[in-house]
């Protein structure tokens, strides 16, 4: 039987909820303003949104965003989901410290994690550009792949991959039949979420981007430090549209995962 909740409590949490949603909900309106002028309405228009075709630096923003996501993702799921299988089927001393530094770069401030990876770079003499972007994306969407898989690692039944192995497969066959079937929904969900941090990352980037490594999220920072104007609404709907997407797509592989 399903419990009814009280009504402060349903007040709340919509508040919470529109509180959350509201400016972005506002953002996306105003980016289908026929006005110039951010805030004054004059009427419906698609015209901020054809102006984006004509825009070879949003374009290529978006491209590089897209390309440096994909990247990242791929180098940050198939390590992440190494490390989770590492930390769940073997015991070394010192693993319970591994763990907790799994959680580091999660809860350490992004301008942080930024200036760290900037002094690394230029430390060892790195040139900043594409390259360095990939690497720190990878290195910061890295630990929430591996917490995803290492919590999916754990809740799975081994006794499967016991009956395949006393059925006569060798290991890598258990692994791949049995094991890498039963994590896919994990490893897809930490991708997922790897690929959405990666898209709409920006403090990172800032500090880490050369020449040719201006993602979407630093374009649209250097387009408002002019000004506002409308096509910055139309693109930033834009990247909100594929970060809900992506963000829906991932809820719904994680609630599969957890059936």
């Amino acid at each position: 039987m399903t419990r009814r909740l009280p009504g402060w409590l349903v007040a709340l949490v919509t508040g919470v909820f529109v509180l959350l949603h509201l400016p972005v909900l506002v953002l996306v309106a105003y980016s289908f303003n026929a006005s110039r002028y951010s805030a004054d309405w004059s009427g419906f228009t698609l015209h901020w949104y054809a102006r984006l075709l004509e825009r070879p630096d949003i374009l290529r923003a978006l491209r590089l965003s897209l390309t440096v996501a994909t990247v990242a993702t791929v180098l940050a799921t198939v390590l992440g989901t190494l490390v989770a299988l590492g930390l769940a089927r073997s015991g070394f001393r010192g693993k319970r410290m591994v763990e907790g530094g799994l959680y580091l770069p999660i809860v350490t401030p992004e301008i942080v994690t930024g200036i760290s990876l900037l002094i690394l770079f230029v430390a060892v003499r790195v040139p900043l550009g594409v390259g360095t972007v990939i690497v720190a994306h990878t290195a910061f969407c890295l630990p929430f792949v591996a917490v995803v898989v290492l919590a999916r690692l754990r809740g799975m039944d081994r006794s499967l991959e016991e009956a395949a192995l006393i059925l006569g497969a060798d290991e890598a066959t258990a692994f791949r039949r049995v094991t890498l079937p039963l994590l896919a929904p994990g490893i897809m969900a930490g991708a997922l979420l790897a690929f959405t941090l990666s898209l709409d990352d920006f403090v990172i980037t800032f500090f880490v981007a050369g020449p040719g490594g201006t993602t979407l999220p630093v374009l649209v920072y250097s387009m408002v430090r002019r000004g506002i104007e409308p096509t910055i609404n139309a693109v930033s709907a834009v990247l909100v549209l594929l970060t809900s997407l992506t963000v829906a797509l991932a809820a719904r592989v994680g609630g599969e995962r957890g059936a």
